[in-house]
């Protein structure tokens, strides 16, 4: 890589610090060039650390894509979760929840491609992170589909996998396509179908 090291090269920073500039050094470098590209050389220079420094904090590079699966996975998490909790209309759920996920496919440092598109997925630790933030995604939605749908869970976590499944792959295919269509416009369609589908349960609330 050319022009890629930091200003701040040699300047000595507390650890918490110079691990979130190593991070983001990462995901940088594993979003362009895949995992099995990257190199411990690309993320030292692109942090502006020596290599050494680099292995202080993690000792490959496998530890640093988990590292970020898990933040970016948590991340998903959160936005799904915080969708849901922002209103308690639950056609409007559905909208957020659809829209959580893609807002995080449209953001500017692409972390979804770590999480969605993966050249590591035969490695099982990989495969475990990107599921945990999947199954979390499913969970937060199975928990207002059994309270407000009068579902029992297994029928409620169906409802929850086909909901994350249609906005994952949706999401994906739109930004795929140079978001021909704009965002909001693309979320209201994805959700008139899901909600279209789930109105047809015994909801509680309107």
């Amino acid at each position: 890589m050319t022009g890629t090291a930091q200003p701040n090269k040699g300047i000595r920073l507390p650890r918490d610090a110079r691990r979130a500039q190593l991070l983001e050094a990462a995901q940088h470098v594993f979003v362009h060039n895949g995992y099995h590209a990257a190199a411990m050389d690309d993320i030292a220079e692109r942090a502006g650390v020596s290599k050494p420094v680099l292995y202080q904090h993690f000792p490959g590079k496998l530890e640093l894509y988990l590292a970020l699966l898990e933040t970016h996975g948590n991340e998903l998490v959160r936005r799904v979760r915080t969708a849901i909790g922002s209103t308690a209309d639950n056609k409007l759920r559905v909208r957020a929840a659809i829209g959580a996920f893609y807002e995080f496919v449209a953001s500017e440092d692409q972390a979804f491609r770590l999480v969605f598109e993966s050249d590591l997925r035969g490695e099982p630790a990989v495969e475990k992170a990107v599921e945990n933030s999947l199954s979390g995604c499913i969970d937060a939605i199975t928990e207002a589909v059994t309270a407000d749908a009068g579902l029992d869970a297994a029928r409620a976590r169906l409802l929850a996998v086909g909901l994350v499944g249609l906005a994952q792959v949706t999401a994906r295919d739109w930004l795929d396509e140079q978001q021909k269509i704009p965002r909001d416009e693309a979320v209201n369609l994805m959700s008139t179908l899901a909600w279209k589908g789930l109105a047809g349960f015994p909801l509680q609330t309107s």
